[in-house]
């Protein structure tokens, strides 16, 4: 049962047949990950704090600049020079003080983040670069925890969830490398603040459907492209690659003999 100031908070959403109070009570026993805390992970985070998740996990190990404050906006001009996981979880406790918080201010090892993805009900991959993809993807897929995957740069973004309780797909079968050229960063291309945003907030959609009703409502191993001039989306399907080194046929037939 909701709590009488419970009740006021979450009502706009408990109203929602899908959901009601069974669904809300689901959020509050919830654990999330969120490996960076960046455009992405800031604008999740903040979602995430006023749906009523119980549970949030940040990680980032980078500081508050001033160029951050055009598109991260879970902070504020006195948050510069702040660890990231610092400044974000004053912001998000003061959004809602119901709701758990934990900050690791540094890179974990694969040992680190297999026992918090291990914990965790539902992993954010907001991170920034594609080496880390890669080890949280491995990692979720060897836990079979569900990833929700973004990114964005210039006026491009794109999403990805994978439900590795069922998926045969996974995020290198989309991407199967370990490093891109370094002019394909926000430094050296630039990027829309309400791009970010906008991925963000759709990789806490898609946490909130699968916390409180215990699935996704649309087809996972796909990606969803976002074209932020045209304001259009694409949605392409993602086969599984059967040389896949986490996911493909091959290895698994390996590891069989």
């Amino acid at each position: 049962m909701l709590t009488d100031e419970q009740f006021l908070r979450y009502q706009r959403q408990v109203a929602l047949p899908e959901i009601t109070e069974a669904g809300q009570q689901r959020l509050f026993q919830s654990h999330v990950l969120i490996i960076g805390c960046g455009g992405l992970g800031s604008a999740a985070a903040l979602y995430l704090a006023a749906a009523g998740v119980g549970r949030l996990v940040l990680v980032d190990d980078d500081h508050v600049d001033q160029s951050n404050l055009q598109r991260q906006v879970a902070y504020r001009d006195y948050d510069i020079g702040t660890n990231k996981v610092c400044a974000i979880s004053r912001q998000l406790s003061q959004l809602n003080p119901e709701v758990s918080l934990r900050s690791i201010a540094k890179r974990m090892d694969e040992s680190q983040l297999s026992l918090e993805v291990m914990l965790a009900d539902v992993v954010l991959d907001c991170s920034d670069n594609i080496a880390t993809r890669q080890v949280v993807n491995r990692v979720c897929y060897t836990q079979r925890t569900p990833l929700i995957s973004a990114s964005a740069i210039g006026w491009q973004g794109q999403f990805s969830v994978f439900d590795y309780q069922q998926d045969k797909s996974c995020y290198r079968c989309l991407y199967p490398f370990d490093e891109l050229n370094s002019d394909h960063s926000c430094v050296n291309s630039g990027v829309i603040g309400p791009v970010v945003g906008t991925l963000g907030n759709y990789q806490a959609l898609a946490a909130i459907q699968k916390l409180s009703l215990g699935q996704f409502l649309f087809e996972t191993s796909e990606i969803h492209l976002f074209d932020g001039k045209s304001m259009q989306w694409q949605r392409l399907a993602i086969p599984q690659d059967e040389e896949c080194a986490i996911c493909g046929d091959k290895i698994k037939e390996a590891n069989y003999d």
